[in-house]
């Protein structure tokens, strides 16, 4: 009975990572329409997430963080890409796009200066890439988030930002951190067993808890799309286009460092995601509305984005693989040519 539901639920996540690239619009679609029916989970997102985190965790220890925290060159990269690089471009693109509305190119820096995504590791989990040096990420990113986002704001747009970052450090800690740990506390402990044994099974669950968040949040922003008009066309068009380029310069950079496909997947992923649910939350809280649209528009693609750069990095390694059976088949025959064709 039990082999018949582990088989099931492992055939099942099989299933649900193949549509994988559906899924995600198909939730925003679900939550656009069924607004007031979703609004009253948004409460959930946090648990849901941590639950996320908590599968996703089991894959990595604290031998492994560690061995990202000693030898910190890709996370540096990583904090550059974040935080100097993807700032700087969403300021300059949204100044040349916006000259003349200071709030919606604030909202671009913010979209850029809030941390990395927390579903990330989710997505760096279905695709087999470097689960610790995500977690060093988002455990480092969410610790600076206090001095990193009002620093940016303060820099790019000259002035400082009264928000309580204390509570949304202590959401992220309760949400990524903690539920982080256990899971690497978990793997510890049991010499890997857990996620052997709980890890497959829960798989599709993951997968479904992210439907769940991506048709909540898109529940929150329904009414943002209920009467759209031409600028909110344009704001939708310029966050596409500057998040596509976080993924464009991971993929990037990987290759020019010449990295694994394990920490390319990690860097990819992580260059392009931030934690939307986080920023809309201070964007309409503390902000006025021309500020939140970038980082509530954001939540329209990022899981699409997402998708698509697992397909992406699937059909490059498929491509790789291929080349490189092709290229040893050829070395094969021609070494078994006779000596005298050989000359």
């Amino acid at each position: 009975m039990l082999t018949n539901i582990r088989n099931g639920l492992n055939k099942s996540n099989v299933v649900l990572e193949k549509i994988m690239p559906l899924l995600t619009p198909t939730a925003i679609v679900v939550g656009v329409l069924n607004e007031s029916r979703l609004l009253p989970f948004t409460g959930l997102v946090p648990w849901i997430f941590a639950f996320m985190t908590l599968i996703g965790s089991l894959k990595s220890n604290l031998k492994d963080l560690l061995g990202v925290l000693l030898k910190p060159q890709k996370l540096i990269v990583l904090m550059i890409i974040l935080h100097i690089v993807m700032p700087l471009i969403g300021w300059l693109v949204a100044s040349a796009v916006f000259p003349e509305d200071p709030y919606t190119v604030t909202g671009f820096v913010l979209l850029f200066a809030i941390p990395t995504g927390v579903v990330s590791v989710v997505w760096v989990s279905i695709y087999g890439g470097n689960i610790a040096l995500t977690l060093a990420l988002i455990l480092i990113d969410t610790l600076v988030s206090p001095i990193v986002v009002p620093g940016t704001l303060y820099l790019l747009m000259g002035a400082s930002v009264e928000i309580q970052l204390g509570e949304m450090m202590k959401g992220l800690l309760w949400m990524v951190v903690i539920p982080s740990l256990v899971g690497m506390l978990l793997n510890q402990w049991t010499k890997g067993k857990v996620n052997t044994v709980c890890g497959p099974p829960l798989s599709p669950f993951v997968k479904v808890g992210l439907f769940m968040v991506v048709s909540i949040n898109g529940a929150s922003i329904a009414r943002y799309l209920k009467h759209p008009d031409s600028k909110l066309a344009i704001i939708i068009g310029v966050t596409f286009l500057t998040v596509v380029l976080g993924y464009v310069i991971g993929a990037l950079v990987s290759r020019r460092f010449r990295f694994s496909y394990e920490d390319s997947v990690a860097v990819q992923f992580n260059s392009g995601m931030r934690n939307l649910s986080a920023g809309a939350v201070l964007a309409v809280k503390y902000f006025p509305p021309a500020v939140a649209l970038p980082v509530i528009s954001g939540m329209l693609f990022q899981q699409i984005l997402a998708a698509m750069s697992g397909l992406f990095l699937r059909n490059r390694t498929k491509s790789a693989l291929t080349g490189g059976a092709v290229t040893q088949v050829n070395t094969v025959s021609q070494s078994e040519q006779p000596i005298s064709s050989q000359r």
